[in-house]
């Protein structure tokens, strides 16, 4: 969906500002409680604004979970793919232990469980982040540490409800001995499927 061009002078601080708002208010009154109105409250930017780039508080949500900084994970490019899943695991990692950020988490996860628009939300928020993830593998198939055909996304899927169980479940620290024993399992499991002949067929 093409989005309406930030008016010159201080629309990237402004629209900033929105994310940051809208995120910490969904963490504070989760979805059904989030509105544009409050938004704007608390941003300090005119609602007409706010909906002249965004027509719904659902579109609005969605940059803000897409494009607001705290939400942003650095590029992994270590020379190994275990080296990648490890920096990966430790950005998802710093993202929970974060108190602000793990709550627009959680109140997000509340919200797929219960309303439709918010479920997709979350789907596509966790298929951009996939598919930032793409040049890991692509390049693990390049340095022969998985076959052509492998699909990363159990490993993804693995790897981040491995660490959301932790955190947000069990409410217990991500040491490095579990993020270890963790990382050694996935690779070990693509190393392996890696070898394997492909099944007739496929």
């Amino acid at each position: 969906m093409t989005r309406n061009p930030a008016p010159a002078g201080g629309g990237p601080r402004r629209k900033a500002e929105i994310f940051t708002a809208t995120l910490g208010l969904l963490a504070a009154r989760g979805y059904d409680a989030l509105t544009i109105e409050g938004v704007a409250q608390s941003s300090g930017v005119n609602k007409t604004t706010i909906y002249r780039w965004w027509p719904s508080k659902s579109e609005l949500l969605r940059d803000a979970l897409l494009h607001a900084p705290a939400m942003q994970f650095e590029d992994a490019d270590t020379g190994s793919l275990r080296g990648d899943l490890e920096a990966i695991a430790g950005q998802v990692q710093g993202l929970l232990s974060d108190e602000r950020r793990r709550a627009v988490v959680e109140s997000a996860l509340v919200g797929a469980v219960r309303h439709q628009a918010m479920r997709e939300l979350v789907v596509s928020f966790l298929d951009d982040r996939f598919g930032r993830h793409q040049p890991v593998f692509e390049r693990a198939v390049q340095r022969g540490e998985l076959s052509p055909d492998f699909d990363p996304a159990p490993l993804v899927d693995a790897m981040a409800g491995a660490l959301w169980m932790r955190v947000l479940v069990r409410r217990e620290p991500v040491a490095a001995s579990f993020t270890d024993q963790l990382i050694g399992l996935l690779t070990d499991g693509a190393g392996q499927a890696a070898q394997r002949p492909a099944r007739p067929g496929r």
